[in-house]
């Protein structure tokens, strides 16, 4: 996935810069109700990774992500900024927060 860097934003360190993302729900017979939904979101937040700090998983093996890859991240890790170069809303969240690569989504 090509995903550029437009927010004017560059993170340091071992930060790594995200934009979240809700998925497409598609219609389904089964009815989800609004609570569960709501619990649901504050458990995992799926996030594209926009940039990625020089220093991001330095000291392991291999990083846990690269740019444009999709990912799961806590709902409540880093802080919220807003792009300088185009107002779109961006987190920064601690390398150590991604926890998973969304390699499919139906």
């Amino acid at each position: 996935m090509n995903v550029e860097n437009k927010s004017g934003l560059k993170p340091l360190g071992r930060a790594v810069l995200i934009e979240p993302y809700s998925p497409a729900l598609g219609s389904t017979l089964i009815h989800i109700p609004d609570d569960v939904m709501g619990r649901e979101q504050m458990v995992e937040q799926r996030a594209t990774v926009i940039a990625v700090g020089e220093s991001a998983w330095h000291d392991e093996p291999n990083p846990r992500a690269k740019v444009g890859d999709k990912v799961l991240v806590a709902r409540y890790a880093g802080f919220q900024a807003q792009g300088t170069a185009d107002g779109r809303m961006y987190r920064f969240i601690n390398d150590r927060d991604i926890f998973a690569a969304i390699e499919l989504e139906v």
